[in-house]
């Protein structure tokens, strides 16, 4: 791994038609948020760059290299993909981590270990998906079709690229299509190598097209293409709205977003294991230095528990080793970057200015290293309609709030406009029904935070999104349905 760690990476071109090419204007410097130090330069496409890539895929898709191939081959080509991922999962891995911070053991999990399964998920499912013969008179035939809807836009975040970039591109490959990908300026490298590792498993020229740059460039261009026929997101609330409003300024694409959340992680006193509830709390907040859509990073505590429980979860955050990512004892990596890092310590100022008590952290470390690292914190004392409580922090960041009836918990838990994922901790199973009832969002654990396989959907309600990613479902977005109306 040392010497993975010390490789120079060379400066990034885009992908475009099957080739490594320059984009118009003057590359950007990628800072690892290791050290803050340069560790490459990635192009900064323009509106021109991602129309030709628009037209490279788009012409993949109409004359049908990929889109009209047998289903045998498709899955042959995901199927080796996937090997390729598993093959290189170190290099992916490391170089992953220095451009991002994630924790190395978090890194090779979640990313290209989640990515290869997500592959092989897809590649086994597309020869499964069946079109429909529906029941009508005798004298008619009712067919219904599933086609690939064209050509797919995706742009991915920082915080797992490999991950929720396999979300998106494995079932849009599988369906046929051609897709335009774009990473975030500050997580691009994985998503490039993967780019080649495709067509070294065969993808025609063309199919995946990687085009990389500032969003308020490059991603409006994507968005707002008229030949791009779904886009889909996983990002800010902001930016998905200025998404959807591209949407209607050029053809009305499709748009699937998913806009993160404020997760709520409710704790009953009858908690099977209150030790093991606060163990994996902690864990569900801090890891990936709380950058995580699905973090559980506000904690609802029953009055009569709150004190012990916060000490406890406390004292298993402080046993959180946070330091150099690529250190295989390090449980928290880095922050994504500067201005990440700024914001998260501002919404503890805030906080405190609110009333909130840090019973935990609060403050910047290692600054010595030129890294972006932050201790875990934790607030105690925040009320519902508090700022930390209400916005996403998507920092090592938990705000601690305590109820005393099943009704407040419900109440509480609902009071964002977010509505992503949620935690219930009881050994109650009426009650745990009525929460995963009663709670808005799209994922409920129970008893567990985190976990979740690429057998279940994930997406959120309310202001966190709309669509699916993994399972079946994710198809969903992907194929457009078409009916034979056929008269015998």
């Amino acid at each position: 791994m040392n010497e993975l760690s010390r490789n120079p990476v060379a400066p990034q071109k885009l992908y475009i038609d099957g080739a490594w090419q320059d984009a118009e204007g003057e590359a950007q410097d990628v800072l690892s948020p290791i050290d803050g130090q340069r560790l490459t330069t990635i192009e900064r496409a323009s509106a021109a760059d991602v129309d030709r890539a628009v037209a490279a895929a788009r012409r993949a898709f109409d004359d049908g290299r990929w889109s009209r191939a047998a289903p045998a081959h498709r899955k042959k080509v995901l199927h080796k993909l996937a090997d390729l991922i598993e093959q290189n999962a170190l290099e992916l891995a490391v170089l992953g981590v220095r451009d991002n911070g994630t924790e190395i053991g978090m890194a090779l999990k979640a990313e290209p270990g989640s990515a290869a399964g997500t592959f092989r998920y897809y590649a086994e499912a597309l020869d499964k998906v069946y079109g429909e013969i529906a029941p009508t008179a005798g004298n008619v035939l009712g067919l219904v079709h599933k086609e690939p809807v064209g050509v797919v836009g995706a742009i991915v975040p920082w915080n797992f690229p490999l991950m929720i970039g396999a979300w998106k591109l494995a079932p849009a490959l599988a369906a046929g299509n051609s897709v335009v990908l774009k990473p975030a300026e500050t997580a691009s490298l994985t998503l490039l190598r993967l780019a080649e590792l495709a067509a070294e498993a065969g993808l025609p020229d063309g199919v995946l097209n990687v085009v990389t740059g500032a969003g308020s460039v490059t991603g409006e261009a994507l968005a707002l293409s008229m030949d791009v026929d779904v886009l889909v997101f996983t990002g800010s609330g902001g930016v998905g709205r200025r998404l959807l409003e591209y949407s209607a300024r050029s053809n009305l694409k499709r748009c699937y977003l998913e806009l993160g959340g404020k997760s709520p992680n409710v704790v009953f006193a009858d908690a099977p294991d209150l030790e093991q509830a606060a163990k994996v709390s902690a864990a569900g907040i801090f890891r990936n230095a709380g950058q995580v859509c699905v973090a559980g990073s506000r904690l609802l505590v029953e009055e009569n528990i709150h004190d012990e429980f916060v000490e406890a979860l406390s004292r298993h955050a402080a046993a959180m080793k946070v330091g150099n990512p690529l250190d295989l004892n390090t449980n928290i990596g880095a922050v994504n970057n500067l201005t990440q890092l700024e914001g998260n310590l501002n919404f503890v100022t805030k906080a405190v200015e609110e009333g909130a008590e840090i019973a935990l952290g609060g403050s910047r470390i290692m600054e010595d290293t030129g890294g972006y690292f932050m201790e875990p914190t934790v607030l105690k004392g925040v009320k519902p309609q508090d700022n930390v409580a209400q916005n996403e922090v998507f920092g090592p960041v938990l705000a601690v709030t305590s109820f005393k009836s099943d009704e407040e918990a419900v109440a509480m838990a609902n009071s964002t406009k977010f509505g992503l994922a949620a935690g219930v901790w009881t050994s109650n199973l009426s009650r745990a029904h009525n929460m995963v009832r009663d709670i808005q969002a799209g994922v409920v654990h129970v008893n567990t935070y985190g976990g979740a396989d690429g057998t279940v959907p994930l997406g959120g309600v309310k202001q966190s999104g709309n669509g699916h990613d993994k399972s079946m479902h994710a198809f969903d977005k992907y194929f457009d349905l078409k009916t034979a109306w056929m008269q015998l």
